[in-house]
């Protein structure tokens, strides 16, 4: 639904930063839907994503929606450079390692990507391309289990 962006942008505004937010859905943006969320109950049917976060303007002038998978778009954003990612779209370890591998090419020491869904036996495709990435030694990653059912990692850049 746009949350997270949602959140990374309104770091942005809150730190008086410069950055954007490129964010990929399969989902279109503006097709009125339900979306098993309490705005689902609070109107008269369906919504759009649009229309969700609408009450929040200053947070979405930082963000890009994209509609389509990260797999196929990715490449044509012609981002240059990557200093924060935030990875939550597909959960196999392929997909993963596919936008790891994208961002990392961008990136400096110090950098960061975190990592959504990385929880064991729930999205095990993840677990296996931070596994994966840890292993290398490019980056130092940090796990944080919220929950038994939920799971990230913060993967710092340590060398180029």
């Amino acid at each position: 639904r746009g949350f997270s962006s949602l959140c990374m942008s309104k770091a942005i505004n809150d730190c008086k930063a410069r950055g954007t937010i490129i964010t990929f859905d399969i989902l279109p943006h503006s097709k009125k839907m339900i979306w098993n969320s309490i705005d689902d109950t609070n109107k008269n049917g369906p919504i759009s994503r649009r229309e969700i976060l609408s009450r929040w303007p200053s947070e979405l002038q930082n963000i890009i929606f994209i509609q389509g998978s990260a797999r196929t778009h990715l490449l044509r954003t012609g981002i240059e450079r990557c200093h924060f990612a935030f990875l939550d779209a597909e959960h196999t370890k392929k997909d993963v390692l596919n936008e790891f591998k994208f961002v990392s090419e961008r990136q400096i020491n110090g950098d960061i990507i975190v990592f959504d869904d990385v929880t064991p036996n729930t999205f095990d495709g993840v677990v296996k391309a931070i596994a994966y990435i840890e292993k290398q030694g490019d980056y130092k990653i940090n796990n944080i289990l919220s929950s038994d059912k939920r799971g990230y990692a913060i993967a710092t850049k340590i060398s180029k």
